[in-house]
Parts: structure tokens; sequence; C-alpha cells
């Protein structure tokens, strides 16, 4: 019995480090609003995963898409998210809103 509960205290630990590591990640906010980004660029340390919330303060819906990154992220009108990207090496990558393809935007990596 006593191995049961220090496992499972152990499990419930790993559980909450892990949360509270993604709640360290640097963080970077993104409005996306009927076919517009704010910002259009988004400029992160190279080498670091990050996480970008996303909030769909339009009134259709958006996506959030990178074709580089292979990250995608549908969000109704008012609904807020995020996207982890793991460590990126140097250079720029492209994202835009899959439902206004014009709405393009650019992460740069430093």
């Amino acid at each position: 019995m006593k191995v049961k509960t220090q496992m499972a205290a152990l499990a419930l630990s790993a559980l909450f480090a892990g949360i509270a590591h993604a709640d360290d990640l640097p963080t970077f906010k993104l409005e996306m609003n009927d076919g517009t980004l704010n910002p259009a660029r988004i400029e992160v340390p190279a080498g670091k995963r990050i996480k970008i919330e996303v909030h769909n303060i339009g009134k259709g819906a958006a996506e959030f898409e990178s074709i580089q990154l292979r990250k995608e992220k549908v969000l109704a009108p008012g609904a807020d998210s995020f996207v982890v990207i793991a460590p990126l090496s140097p250079g720029e990558y492209k994202f835009f809103d899959d439902f206004h393809q014009s709405a393009q935007g650019v992460i740069v990596a430093k």
C-alpha cells in the first residue's frame, strides 16, 4: 500500500511539474481579427520552447496555421487558446489565418 501511495504521489508531482514548466515558457500574444493579425511579426528567442497565446477577437472563425512549424489551431469567434512551439533555429517561420488567406505573419527566431 505504501509503495502505491508513493507512486501516486510521484505521478502527481510529475504532472504538476509539467504544468508549472509550461507556465514558465516565454509567452507571446497574437490577436486574430477577421483577416488581420496583431502583431504580424513575432520575435522570439532561438533555441527555446515558446508559447503563443492566440486570441480570436473577430466575428468569424480563425485558424492559426504554420506549415513550416506543423501547427494549426482553430478558434471560434471570441475564443482564446495557445500553441507551444519546440525550440527554433534562427530564421523566419511563416504563419497565417487559414480562414483569411491574406492574413500572413512571421515568427522570427533570433
